[in-house]
């Protein structure tokens, strides 16, 4: 049986302001409209032989990854997840995958582990290439998959292959893993033949990795071992979800899985390929996935130019108009613009860090905000009120909760609300409103088959999103 996992994680700061934190890469939608998650789990259930998609993920995640997966009709195999409070890497990463695919499937099964913020366009070639590496792997290996380079590109790591030692239908053993080169040491790794890309994908048996990992790190290993069995853990007909406890998970060292394993394993093979692939790791390979006009210029969504060249464009809300100017990356998002020199995208991950540094929301949130239950949206924040659009799914609710320094007006605008008003219950429906006093416990919940749509109008001394006291909740928050 093969179990593809896929990682899906990171901040994405080089791809601010679409990627934030509490939204990174994997979300992003493309020009096509589907997100890079989607993208890599209907690339990874369309593989032959699967049995179950485990995804590791962020706790906070949790939901909106279930959203993005429901929009993907075609899925029919066992969804399982494994939910971090904190990112610890990816040999933790595979090494908790491991263990829920051997207690599902036994030590035989083949795990294929694919980070969510990849794209590979040659599907047909994938199939081969993971098919050699199934074969492979069964043979007690632990295989990873190198890309043909194009280019000398310094920001990849690259791997040696031992091109005289085949272990199997196209596949070679490793003779050693390479960092991120200079561009002089990475001309001479494209003239050798011998080097291919670190593409960051991995294929081995749950038994296999959790051998070596006990072989090389031992320690790795047991604090893993400790942190699952520490977790709590639910199992339904359509998969199982690990929430792994936060105090174990803290122990567990943060380190990758070619630091940990690949780089010291003598069980390592490669299997060299030609398939479409790219890390979409800066707004410069976003670009490279649309055409562009005559003068270079790459456009997605409302963008007007003139005498301007090698641009690219995302805005799919505001137009966007470009004159006189070249090589520029312009992304527009309602509440951040960036502007870069398209030599320079690289360094957008510098704009973050201030903002972090700041302490502006804009590193962190969208002004639209994915929760369990739905979205909001804050059309205006000023001193002593903000307004916000909220859409709570059909049968979805909002936790019991209180807050201290604001009071909060709600005007429902489509659907109809079960409200908790302190001691009373209501029904408000489309065109009526209530009022929620500060101090009052209260609940919003769609009790109909429609979404529900509502604007908020919170007044108070402060309004921040952490003046909240959840009583109860559905959804497992604190």
């Amino acid at each position: 049986m093969l179990i593809p996992v896929v990682l899906s994680g990171g901040a994405g700061t080089r791809l601010w302001p679409v990627s934030r934190q509490s939204h990174p890469k994997p979300f992003m939608r493309l020009a096509d409209g589907f997100s890079l998650l989607q993208k890599a789990c209907a690339r990874a259930h369309a593989l032959e032989g699967v049995g179950e998609i485990i995804t590791v993920t962020n706790r906070e995640l949790y939901f909106k990854t279930r959203d993005e997966y429901r929009e993907l009709s075609e899925l029919d195999v066992p969804l399982s997840f494994v939910l971090e409070t904190v990112g610890r890497n990816t040999a933790p990463a595979v090494a908790f995958s491991a263990l829920v695919a051997q207690a599902r499937h036994g030590a035989d099964a083949v795990l294929l582990v694919l980070p969510a913020d990849h794209l590979i366009h040659d599907h047909a070639a994938f199939q081969v290439a993971v098919d050699r590496a199934v074969a492979v792997a069964r043979e007690g290996q632990l295989v990873t998959f190198g890309i043909r380079p194009t280019a000398p590109e310094t920001g990849f790591g690259y791997i040696e292959l031992d091109s005289n030692a085949p272990v199997g239908d196209g596949a070679f053993a490793v003779h050693r893993f390479v960092e991120k080169p200079t561009a002089e040491r990475a001309c001479e790794y494209v003239a050798g033949g011998n080097y291919v890309w670190n593409a960051g994908m991995f294929c081995c048996t749950a038994g296999a990795v959790l051998d070596e990992l006990d072989r090389h790190v031992p320690e790795l290993l047991q604090s893993v071992r400790t942190c699952y069995a520490a977790s709590r853990l639910a199992t339904e007909s359509t998969g199982v979800t690990v929430e792994l406890s936060h105090e174990h998970l803290l122990a567990v060292q943060d380190i990758s899985i070619d630091y940990a394993l690949m780089e010291r394993s003598t069980k390592v093979a490669v299997v060299p390929c030609e398939i479409g692939w790219s890390d979409i790791g800066s707004w410069g390979a976003v670009s490279e996935l649309l055409s562009a006009d005559d003068a270079g210029n790459r456009i997605d969504g409302h963008a007007l130019v003139h005498e301007a060249s090698g641009c690219y464009v995302q805005s799919r809300e505001r137009v966007v108009g470009l004159v006189g100017v070249r090589d520029l990356v312009v992304v527009d998002t309602p509440d951040a613009l960036l502007v870069a020199d398209r030599g320079k995208v690289q360094a957008v991950k510098s704009i973050v860090g201030q903002l972090k540094n700041l302490g502006h929301e804009a590193y962190n949130l969208h002004r639209t905000v994915h929760r369990p239950w739905g979205t909001y949206t804050v059309l205006e924040d000023a001193s002593r009120y903000k307004i916000k659009r909220i859409e709570v799914k059909p049968g979805a609710a909002l936790s019991l909760q209180m807050h201290y320094h604001r009071s909060e007006h709600w005007i429902i605008v489509a659907g109809m609300a079960r409200v908790v008003n302190g001691d009373s219950e209501m029904l408000v429906n489309t065109n009526e409103s209530t009022y929620i006093p500060a101090g009052h416990k209260h609940r919003l919940e769609n009790p109909g088959k429609v979404d529900l749509v509502m604007i908020e109008v919170q007044s108070g001394d402060y309004l921040g999103e952490d003046d909240i006291v959840r009583f109860e909740d559905v959804y497992g928050r604190a």
